[in-house]
């Protein structure tokens, strides 16, 4: 993804949602400081990302049903886990493992993805207008940090594209070329799950709409990327490019059809 190509979209994003760049680009300057001495390089992340089957989860209401489900086959031990945001949480709650990475902008329950971090969990943060305060009162709690932006890049502040941290999740995944991405969780719809509440400065409208856009994205995605794309999430809307499957399925395809990048 090039930084400009994504940056078209985040205008129409900005201006649909009435964002403002400058404090956008702001946030950005601010965690480029905070996260000096402690950024991971983003070849270490390649290292474990490249070849391997990635499981991305996002925080929707069919959340802990695709758990119990994959809990069943062994994808969870075989594949990079990475959490969208508050799923984080339902790792702690619903498994015996963590996600080896946490894709997120810091308003999810903080003190779960500082635990994860503790146990290994790799924090990929976002920094944008609207968390300013909550990066400068949380960065200096974590021991490593991947700092993201949806605006310019900065020192040690990498855009990968995507803007709600389940769609960036995937963006970011797909950068370090995996051999196959698969979506838990990501119901998109209507419904909020538990472990996704709207937050103070959120009405329930905006993050509806927040999700409709992150639908938009990973359409927009699977239409550029050669990488095999599946859907694992139980219930939800579908998403054109990515394959509607069970967990059981995705595992016997692997089991039986070894997928090669």
């Amino acid at each position: 993804m090039r930084v400009e190509e994504w940056l078209q979209w985040y205008e129409k994003i900005a201006s649909l949602l009435k964002l403002d760049r400058g404090k956008d680009q702001l946030a950005a300057e601010i965690l480029s400081k905070l996260v000096a001495g402690k950024s991971i390089d983003p070849e270490e992340v390649s290292l474990q990302i490249k070849g391997r089957g990635v499981l991305i989860f996002g925080a929707g209401p069919s959340l802990e049903e695709d758990i119990r489900l994959l809990k069943k086959t062994n994808l969870l031990e075989t594949c990079v886990k990475i959490a969208a945001n508050g799923a984080a949480s339902a790792f702690l709650e619903l498994t015996d493992v963590f996600p080896d990475f946490i894709v997120t902008d810091l308003d999810g329950r903080v003190e779960d993805q500082i635990r994860c971090e503790r146990l290994g969990s790799v924090m990929v943060v976002l920094a944008h207008g609207d968390n300013i305060q909550r990066i400068e009162e949380v960065i200096p709690m974590f021991s490593r940090v991947l700092g993201t932006t949806q605006v310019e890049p900065r020192p040690n502040v990498y855009n990968f594209g995507g803007f709600t941290d389940g769609d960036r999740a995937v963006f970011f995944a797909e950068t370090f070329t995996p051999k196959f991405i698969a979506l838990a969780g990501m119901d998109l719809g209507t419904r909020i799950g538990r472990y996704s509440k709207p937050t103070a400065h959120q009405s329930l409208e905006r993050k509806i709409l927040k999700l409709k856009i992150c639908k938009e994205l990973l359409e927009w995605f699977s239409a550029r990327t050669s990488i095999p794309l599946y859907n694992l999430t139980c219930a939800g809307v579908s998403i054109k490019g990515f394959q509607k499957i069970s967990p059981e399925e995705l595992n016997n395809i692997i089991k039986h059809h070894p997928i090669t990048s």
